[in-house]
């Protein structure tokens, strides 16, 4: 196996472990409790990390080798998805929750702590990956590699992943948690066969600076470039509006469609057709239409996914138009994902790289657990108000806001952000 294929290989078994989470996070969090902002909190958990650990994950991808330090996250992964599985086996079966708080806040905490766990050694994995691939690759086939590896992930994502977690949790609640662990240790093994020196500068022998310095000047060079500057803004944005709407998508599927967790998946498996899809297919849309006009397409397929949770209605017909939504932002989320990915691949010395990774993904990533608790304290607020299925969709009319607003705003700058490069030629 050559060591791109075992570096994707490693990244597929991860992401059926994500998969297998997303699914199960939420699903465990409505089962202690119906509250939409106590739900909030457990993909909060997860999420808060990319705000809280990204700059010092930077700095440390920057000085240790990006191989070893995936090796670690990837161990820590495995325990904490191990202890979440043995928590949950020990303290079955639970009570009916309750519409308001929870019975069991002792479970809850320990659940958040593992799912915090998995989240700071996630930020530290994906920064190490999204630098190491460069040395894999040469620098004219990274649209083409980084569509393969998300072609791959979707898969195991939103395929293997999401479809394995509804039939699993209908055997066991416990049980998915088993199989990430198992996912996760198996990607160790395949990361391990690596060879080779995977530092930001293995050649360079230089006195290493202050971490301070060294932030300074990833932080410097994310500012001082306008397009890096604007498209980490713009993802954050897009991310917000994204992880609000999914923070009642559960509750939409069990109490708007009145389906149980295989409607969840199939509605991700969509998602990850239209993912795999744009990932195969992204390197020939960027010849045919060029980055810009190809990031502006994508960003207004972000609409479809509000747009078709609005217009639903109950059973399976409701779940065909949200799947089909979910098709279409998911397809021009991997062809934003690539581009922008790309981009910061090609462009940022590769002894910043991890720096300035971080430090862009702490706004693009970082105001995701920022959406969930907005959107867990607006459906309690409309909830209050206007009653269940009005807070429900709340989030999905704050995520259509968003979505339209900056398109409004960013879509000029988008058909002006990237000049012709060398490897772009649009007809």
């Amino acid at each position: 196996m050559t060591p791109i294929a075992r570096f994707i290989a490693a990244s597929g078994l991860t992401n059926l472990g994500d998969g297998v989470a997303i699914v199960a996070w939420g699903w465990i969090a409505t089962q202690l409790t119906r509250d939409p902002l106590l739900i909030a909190l457990v993909p909060v958990a997860l999420k808060a990390p990319w705000f809280v650990f990204s700059l010092p994950a930077g700095i440390i991808v920057d000085r240790f080798d990006r191989r070893k330090l995936i090796l670690a996250a990837d161990i820590l992964r495995t325990l904490a998805y191990t202890a979440a599985g043995v928590l949950i086996w020990l303290s079955l079966p639970f009570d009916a929750p309750p519409l308001r708080g929870t019975d069991r806040p002792d479970i809850f905490v320990l659940i958040a702590f593992c799912a915090t766990t998995v989240g700071m050694a996630e930020v530290l994995r994906d920064n190490a990956a999204q630098t190491m691939l460069p040395a894999l690759i040469p620098d004219a086939g990274l649209e083409r590699a980084n569509g393969r590896l998300w072609s791959v992930e979707f898969v195991m994502n939103n395929f293997i992943g999401t479809a394995a977690a509804g039939l699993l949790l209908g055997i066991s609640l416990a049980l998915p948690f088993g199989v990430n662990a198992a996912a996760m240790a198996l990607a160790v093994a395949l990361v391990a066969g690596l060879q080779g020196d995977f530092r930001a500068d293995p050649e360079a022998v230089t006195e290493r600076k202050h971490w301070r310095e060294e932030l300074r000047e990833g932080l410097a060079f994310l500012l001082s470039n306008p397009i890096l500057r604007k498209l980490a803004i713009l993802t954050g944005l897009f991310n917000f509006a994204f992880e609000a709407m999914m923070v009642t998508l559960v509750l939409i599927v069990q109490e708007r469609l009145q389906l149980g967790p295989l409607a969840l998946s199939a509605i991700m498996a969509a998602g990850g057709v239209g993912g795999v899809l744009a990932g195969l297919t992204n390197d020939r849309f960027v010849t045919w239409l060029g980055r810009s006009r190809l990031l502006q397409i994508a960003m207004a397929g972000a609409l479809a996914f509000p747009l078709t949770v609005l217009i639903s209605g109950p059973g399976t017909a409701g779940l065909a138009i949200i799947c089909a939504g979910f098709f279409v932002s998911e397809f021009g989320g991997v062809l934003w994902n690539t581009v922008s990915v790309s981009y910061r691949q090609r462009h940022i010395p590769r002894r910043l790289l991890g720096r300035v990774n971080s430090a862009y993904r702490l706004f693009a990533i970082g105001m995701a657990p920022l959406g969930m608790l907005t959107a867990g304290l607006l459906t309690r607020f409309v909830g209050d108000q206007a009653g269940r299925q009005p807070a429900l969709l709340s989030p999905y009319v704050l995520g259509l806001a968003v979505f339209v607003v900056t398109i409004l705003v960013y879509w000029c700058f988008l058909g002006r952000a990237f000049a012709v490069e060398p490897d772009e030629t649009p007809r």
